[in-house]
């Protein structure tokens, strides 16, 4: 089995394992840690990264009468969607009186999230809950008012109407 281990790990967890010989069951305490090569030399890894996936909670920011909606797919094409990118969405929670019901699918755009999104001149932003604003298939807001900040990334998007009705622009 050592030698099963010592064939799968890189370079430096060949190191870390001949210390550690045949007695893999013993008292050891170091961590070791399994790097993936590319299979062409020059490539670069790279992580592919999504704000919001399949299942993800969003809390609407556009007074619409919906609280809660779960993200039920990406309309990007992708694994994921992320900041300004419109999803579908199955309405959760409600409020009374509102313009949407319980078990409704709705369109939606995002406007905050709450992974760090990098932007060009270094910076981070990085908001404490992920949050949508619920359009209609066309792009057209439904709702009457905003609650807290958008994050401009969404005028890039073509979503400039919300940006225009926003109090808050991060």
């Amino acid at each position: 089995m050592a030698a099963f281990l010592r064939s799968k790990c890189s370079s430096v967890g060949r190191a870390m394992m001949g210390s550690l010989g045949n007695n893999l069951y013993g008292g050891v305490t170091s961590s070791i840690e399994t790097v993936a090569r590319p299979s062409r030399p020059n490539a670069v890894c790279q992580q592919i990264r999504t704000f919001i996936q399949m299942r993800t909670n969003l809390k609407e920011v556009y007074i619409s009468g919906a609280k809660r909606i779960m993200c039920i797919r990406s309309l990007r094409g992708k694994k994921g969607a992320s900041l300004g990118d419109m999803i579908n969405g199955s309405v959760k929670e409600v409020q009374p009186r509102g313009k949407v019901k319980k078990g409704d699918v709705v369109y939606g755009v995002v406007v905050r999230a709450a992974m760090k999104k990098g932007r060009s001149d270094g910076s981070k932003v990085q908001f404490d809950d992920n949050a949508i604003v619920i359009v209609n298939n066309k792009g057209e807001l439904i709702g009457t008012n905003f609650l807290g900040p958008v994050i401009h990334e969404v005028g890039k998007k073509k979503h400039l109407k919300i940006l225009a009705l926003a109090e808050h622009i991060v």
